[in-house]
């Protein structure tokens, strides 16, 4: 599993409520933790309404304060300022965990311009765009209500195409190190739920459409119940479902009433054109389901 964690901060308490979850995680995969503040070029004087760090002593002072807060012995933690001005945040965080082997980024999300910016528009996206390490994500929202995270079961959504069962591997090991359990959700869309063309196409030919789409479903218990089987070798229980209806509502409420405490999920990232995992569906996830949402990139870049 993950054995060495990279969390970029920038001073602000929003950015350090991905903290507890950091902590707990590197706690059970026995992972060191490099705490990443990147000094920007030209700064503003303030970030999410607190003063922003300026200074390398400033922003090592910090860090220092951060670790004896969050993380206690035995978890080896580090910290790290990288202290050129630079303009570009996303690709210098990217060059750190490639520098330093980070396998895992895990950065808060706090977009500042609606749907589109919570996600796709952000740092956290960018980082997921430029590399290929995992990104753990996070709406702080949520985990600041709970206090706490725990690891009980991990939500995976799958849409049949080999490349995204990388997020159910992903998940399954991570469930095996906290001994959870797997729910694995696919979703069929319904006639009204269609996107683009396929609306179009499903306006002229209902019946066909719908025809296929109940197809789809049947293909999809058929392939989750082959992927359940692929895993009998565990004893991490898990358990699958097909639902119908529009994607990113039909998996948040998957994973509430599941209880998941993470989703996981395989991405091309925003260059991908695909019509499941491309475009808002990511960011649709993230800002409805409020937990932890671990992105797992695959394919080609």
């Amino acid at each position: 599993m993950y054995k060495h964690l990279i969390v970029p901060l920038d001073g602000s308490a929003l950015a350090e409520a991905i903290l507890p979850l950091v902590a707990q995680l590197a706690r059970k995969m026995q992972a060191r933790v490099t705490l990443l503040h990147v000094l920007e070029a030209n700064p503003p004087q303030e970030i999410h309404g607190e003063r922003h760090l300026t200074s390398e002593a400033e922003a090592v002072a910090y860090l220092e304060q951060v670790k004896e807060k969050y993380f206690p012995a035995p978890i080896e933690v580090r910290a790290h300022v990288h202290e050129t001005g630079v303009r570009d945040v996303a690709q210098s965080i990217v060059a750190h965990a490639s520098e330093f082997d980070n396998d895992l980024i895990a950065i808060c999300t706090h977009g500042r311009s609606g749907l589109t910016g919570f996600l796709f528009g952000s740092i956290a996206q960018q980082v997921l765009n430029l590399g290929r390490t995992p990104v753990l994500v996070l709406y702080p929202h949520k985990l600041e209500k709970r206090g706490k995270f725990d690891c009980i079961n991990l939500l995976v959504p799958l849409d049949g195409d080999p490349e995204h069962e990388q997020g159910f591997r992903v998940a399954l090991q991570l469930a095996q190190t906290c001994a959870a359990s797997l729910h694995l959700v696919m979703v069929v869309p319904t006639l009204s739920t269609l996107p683009g063309e396929q609306a179009a196409t499903a306006t002229l030919l209902p019946g066909t459409t719908n025809a296929v789409l109940k197809i789809n479903q049947e293909l999809g218990q058929r392939y989750l119940r082959e992927l359940n089987r692929s895993a009998a070798s565990t004893t991490t229980p898990i358990t699958w479902e097909v639902r119908r209806g529009d994607p990113a509502r039909a998996i948040v409420k998957a994973a509430r009433q599941a209880g998941s405490d993470m989703i996981v999920m395989g991405t091309h990232g925003k260059s991908s054109m695909d019509s499941f995992w491309s475009g808002s569906l990511t960011p649709k996830i993230a800002s409805r389901a409020h937990i932890p949402l671990l992105l797992v990139p695959v394919g080609e870049r």
